[in-house]
């Protein structure tokens, strides 16, 4: 029995930007699949990584969602080990958080909060209820 492949980085890595701007349009798996002429599951399969997604798809994924196809690509990982581990493992940190639905909901809304004093208040009550929760 041959062991299970995993995914490439890049293509977890790019999937997951195509995952997170998908989400920030509050557009469905089966809505982009529908304007790619494809299953949902097979977005889902792109956006795990799991299916690497050729370079003529990636050009109707960023018209379709909007973004030029670099888009999908900043703070990838280095494919020839000379990025910085530390801005990498950043990059990774936050692209992930952004990704989730949490992370999405959180950032849509404090963006939408104007008075810089208030975010400054919320930033500090999240750090100090991240602290009471670690200790």
């Amino acid at each position: 029995m041959a062991a299970k492949k995993s995914p490439n980085p890049i293509d977890k890595h790019v999937g997951s930007r195509v995952r997170m701007r998908r989400m920030m349009l509050a557009m469905s798996q089966e809505k982009l699949g529908d304007a790619l002429g494809l299953t949902f599951q097979q977005v889902q399969k792109y956006e795990k990584g799991t299916n690497r997604i050729g370079a003529s798809r990636l050009q109707q994924i960023s018209q379709i969602l909007q973004v030029p196809v670099e888009f999908f690509f900043e703070g990838s990982p280095s494919v020839d080990g000379s990025g910085s581990a530390g801005v990498e493992a950043s990059a990774n940190y936050v692209s992930d958080f952004l990704a989730s639905s949490e992370g999405l909901s959180l950032t849509k809304a404090f963006t939408r909060i104007k008075d810089p004093k208030l975010r400054r208040r919320i930033v500090d009550l999240v750090e100090e209820i991240a602290t009471s929760t670690n200790r």
